[in-house]
């Protein structure tokens, strides 16, 4: 796995943020191999073995959040927050491609952009989240940018800077990394952190912005 650069300065200690996260299940196969998913669906043979929060994993949208799908189409998008980026990377010590990648995977450089959870914004903040990283305006991008890569900072210092169990833990949230001692084994979050890790190697290796983050389309 990966390396994060590591922080000078040790950030003020925070109550972990709400993070999304589902219902986990569980049942022992035959052979004592255990499966882990939080979409069971009609197989009887899982039980419940983490009870979530209700917002992952729940069908359609949640309640009062209206879905915004990322729509913008201009390529200038990618360069466009070019100073904020560079600015919180410095501030945090967090390399300035991995926030490249989780906005490129997040939002698609769209601030507009609101899941059918109620995460917003480039880096796709759930509002508690974001009132714990003392973000002024979640609709804001230079806000949404810095609570973002804070966030980012505290869960790489929580997981001794280790590349995989950050991006998991932005997108599963730490307890979950915590409990199944490492990537939690949940399609998305397996998704999520092949596709941040792809584009943060694109942004490290390829000088243009743009086209690194076009090359995966």
């Amino acid at each position: 796995m990966g390396r994060l650069l590591h922080a000078c300065a040790v950030l003020t200690a925070l109550v972990m943020p709400a993070i999304a996260r589902a219902d986990i299940y569980t049942y022992t196969g035959p052979d004592g191999t255990i499966h882990f998913t939080n979409t069971p669906g009609a197989d009887k043979r899982y039980r419940i073995y983490i009870k979530g929060n209700g917002w992952e994993g729940r069908p359609g949208v949640a309640p009062g959040v209206v879905p915004v799908p990322p729509s913008d189409h201009d390529v200038g998008r990618y360069t466009r927050y070019d100073d904020w980026i560079r600015q919180a990377a410095t501030l945090y010590q967090i390399p300035d491609p991995l926030v490249r990648a989780i906005i490129r995977c997040e939002s698609d450089y769209d601030p507009r952009a609101v899941s059918v959870s109620g995460a917003r914004g480039l880096m796709q903040l759930m509002p508690e989240t974001a009132s714990l990283m003392q973000v002024r305006d979640i609709e804001d991008p230079h806000d949404n940018i810095f609570g973002g890569v804070r966030l980012l900072r505290i869960l790489a210092n929580e997981f001794n800077g280790d590349l995989e169990l950050t991006v998991a833990a932005y997108n599963a949230g730490d307890g979950a990394v915590i409990r199944f001692g490492g990537i939690p084994p949940f399609a998305e979050t397996r998704d999520y952190v092949v596709h941040v890790t792809r584009y943060y190697r694109r942004y490290r290796s390829v000088a243009d912005v743009i086209e690194a983050s076009m090359s995966g389309e």
